[in-house]
This record gives C-alpha cells, sequence and structure tokens, in this order.
C-alpha cells in the first residue's frame, strides 16, 4: 500500500507555526537536506531529497536521498557501509529545508572522498586570490 503524499501546504500562518509537515520541494521536486553529526553537531554533508527519499528516512529512521548525479534514490551507506540513523529531524521556517542529526554507522565517515565531512576545506581571501585550506587530510 502506497503512503499518501504529504498534506497540501497551507497558509503561510499553518506553515510557519502550525504542527503538520508541509514539505516544499523546488520545481524538480526535490528539497534541500543539511546533514550533521547529532553528538558534536558538525555538518557532515548537504544532499537532497525528493519525496520518496523524506517519507523513507521517516519511515525507516534511516537517511535517504536522492542523487542528482545518478538520478535515484539512494540509502547512505547501502555500499559505503556508512549508513546514518537518525536522530532528530528539523524543517526550517517555511518548510523548504531539511536538517537531519544523525549518528554515522560504518566508520563514520559521510563523504565520498573517504572524510569525515564533506567540509573538509576552508575557504581564504588572500591578496594573490582565495585559495582552499584543508582542515581534515
Amino acid at each position: 500500500m502506497s503512503t499518501p503524499p504529504f498534506a497540501p501546504r497551507g497558509t503561510k500562518h499553518e506553515i510557519e507555526e502550525g504542527g503538520a509537515l508541509e514539505p516544499k520541494f523546488d520545481a524538480d521536486g526535490l528539497i534541500v537536506c543539511v546533514t550533521t553529526e547529532h553528538m558534536s553537531g558538525d555538518v557532515l554533508m548537504v544532499a537532497y531529497m525528493n519525496e520518496q527519499a523524506l517519507r523513507l528516512t521517516l519511515e525507516t529512521g534511516i537517511a535517504h536521498y536522492w542523487s542528482r548525479s545518478r538520478g535515484g534514490l539512494w540509502r547512505k551507506g547501502d555500499t559505503s557501509g556508512q549508513t546514518q540513523t537518525v536522530v532528530e529531524m528539523r524543517t526550517d521556517c517555511d518548510q523548504d529545508a531539511i536538517l537531519l542529526a544523525v549518528e554515522a554507522g560504518g566508520d563514520g565517515k559521510a563523504c565520498h572522498t573517504g572524510r569525515r565531512s564533506c567540509f573538509y576545506r576552508k575557504v581564504l581571501p588572500g591578496k594573490d586570490g582565495t585559495h582552499l585550506v584543508f582542515t581534515e587530510v
């Protein structure tokens, strides 16, 4: 049996102050998702979810995403072993972004480069131009 779609979007007040999840997907049917490590609060990655990925994440407690590059649903950890168990999910004020706090499985790395976080470089301006400095090897 298929689960019905999310509630239709209500008024601005209902979206911002109400108790119903009424996600706003973009023109491509996606919503941005920021994923953090629940104990430290460190940002691990930014990805996208379509309605199915969001629903599966809610139903299973395991993070699911939509891969824009592969054009398909992706359950984090299926190939890498680096599952993400959802500890908490939040949405922003106008419900067009999702925030996941997760417990990282496997070796705890979230980035396809083998790093813990996809945000492993600082952007530093300089007189010779902007450059990147690695914060994680």
